[in-house]
């Protein structure tokens, strides 16, 4: 039996009516997730209008916690500025009568896919189990002379009193049924996309090993071919996907993703595994609720004074700041005292509405553990960049980044590979770098990489071809298990 809270922007007893629980986002940030709580079910009706607002980390740490979600996150990502015609599986034919009739243009408010107007209920309803949200905007349009469909994220906080009314019932029944998904088409033939971007400065791969990737895809029965973004639009024909470029959430290799996995391709880096490993807010949380050893870790909304002592009074100096999203050491940043502090959290917040604050513990080398569905597969020590205390100086001209070791994994320390491991599994089963530092027998997992480096004469220092084998072999038998 579930057990369903509804999220709002500010708790207010008058916002909805009904027996079920409504909390603030600002509760559900700080007393969830509950030791032995039911199974819970969460209805995000704050503002997910712009990137990385509250209701965007809501249905993101949602998510870390286990709770079941509406909208997920992958929803409100898809639904950035989205636009359909007549290319995109969607016939809007039969609503051209109707909105020549309302002057070109007809708008209605979806409420878990049910609409005041029943002429609209199968676009509706259609919609909503492509894109799963509480309130969804559709317009309808012409434009150069084809009709179209905008489809948005609409806050509850923007609904009249009237929509309100609208809006009650459907939320009561929608919580007696069962929660949709939508499915995924099934492949047809054994063709590989690898995604690069040749302009990129600090690529995943480098381009020996891509043609290792190429030449082990064939030894595996699959064609693999490299493709660049201008591209993208050509997915559909192939049978799978790996994305060899930088990934993050508001980008196109995250929206690449989500097309091919519709397109049912199988799917490396998956778009599940990008927004959990590109966003360390669920990262952080997710560690914590699966208790794998970090850092101690703070997540903070605002630079005031009472933060800021609270934040000197658990870390004191230096800490660590980062952003919510980054790679390659980006977003990250150390400070030594109150004002750099102070100054940093404002400028941060500016952009986000969540930092994160963690401990300071240099070490001379973090470990990257290699993992591929579940399994560890390669193993390297990457030093910090001469005089830094990162691996890598973005602000240095020379030595951007220090050496590296490749050992094999049997050659690791078991608590090492123990605790990369448990942090792979809070993230899914697609190809991870994971990112520890250690102490003694203490072990400390700094983040999960869903796009880890693998390059010629790095990561496979050690296995060599083989390395690439493992990874194309692992398409193989999940192409093979799709029935193709």
């Amino acid at each position: 039996m579930y057990k369903t809270i509804i999220v709002v922007d500010e708790a207010d007893s008058q916002l909805l009516e009904g027996t079920q629980e409504v909390i603030s986002f600002e509760r559900y940030l700080q007393d969830y997730p509950k030791r032995n709580e039911p199974k819970t079910r969460i209805i995000n009706l704050c503002d997910t209008e712009y990137y990385l607002s509250r209701g965007y980390y809501c249905s993101l740490l949602a998510e870390a916690r286990q709770h079941r979600v509406l909208p997920t996150i992958s929803t409100i990502n898809d639904l950035r500025d989205l636009t359909l015609g007549a290319d995109d599986d969607v016939n809007l034919g039969g609503y051209a009568g109707l909105v020549q009739a309302a002057g070109g243009e007809l708008t209605c408010i979806a409420y878990f896919g049910w609409v005041e107007d029943e002429r609209l209920t199968r676009l509706a309803r259609r919609m909503f189990d492509r894109y799963p949200a509480p309130l969804l905007c559709l317009r309808l349009f012409e434009e150069g002379g084809e009709l179209r469909l905008s489809v948005r994220r609409h806050a509850y906080a923007r609904l009249s009193s009237e929509q309100r009314a609208l809006f009650q019932p459907r939320l009561d029944r929608f919580i007696e049924q069962v929660w949709r998904s939508s499915s995924a088409r099934k492949p047809s033939r054994w063709d590989l996309a690898i995604l690069i971007n040749p302009e990129e400065r600090i690529p995943p791969s480098d381009s020996e090993a891509i043609k290792r990737f190429v030449t082990a895809a064939a030894k595996s029965g699959i064609n693999a071919e490299t493709i660049t973004a201008r591209q993208a639009g050509q997915i559909a024909q192939y049978d799978a996907l790996f994305i060899r470029e930088t990934t993050a959430i508001d980008h196109y290799t995250y929206r690449l993703a989500r097309r091919a996995e519709r397109e049912g391709l199988v799917v490396i880096d998956d778009s599940t595994s990008i927004l959990r490993c590109c966003n360390k807010v669920f990262l952080h949380d997710a560690f914590s609720y699966h208790r794998v050893p970090s850092l101690r870790t703070r997540t903070v909304i605002s630079a005031g004074e009472a933060e800021l002592d609270a934040i000197e009074e658990q870390f004191g100096y230096p800490c660590v700041l980062k952003m919510p999203e980054g790679s390659f050491s980006r977003g990250v940043f150390k400070v030594d005292t109150r004002e750099e502090l102070a100054a940093r959290l404002t400028e941060l917040l500016s952009d986000t509405a969540l930092v994160l604050v963690q401990e300071y513990l240099y070490t001379d080398f973090d470990w990257r553990i290699g993992v591929l569905a579940g399994r560890a597969i390669y193993a390297c020590r990457y030093h910090m960049a001469r005089n830094h205390w990162q691996i890598y100086n973005h602000g240095a001209k020379r030595h951007s980044s220090g050496g590296f070791e490749t050992l094999p994994t049997f050659e690791v320390p078991k608590v090492v590979l123990d605790a990369a491991l448990k942090a792979c599994r809070v993230v899914g089963q697609g190809l991870y770098g994971v990112d520890i530092k250690q102490k003694g027998q203490q072990v400390y997992v700094l983040e999960v990489n869903d796009n880890p480096s693998i390059e010629h004469r790095v990561e496979d220092a050690y296995l060599g071809k083989e390395l690439y084998m493992l990874i194309m072999a692992e398409f193989q038998q999940r192409l093979e298990r799709r029935g193709r």
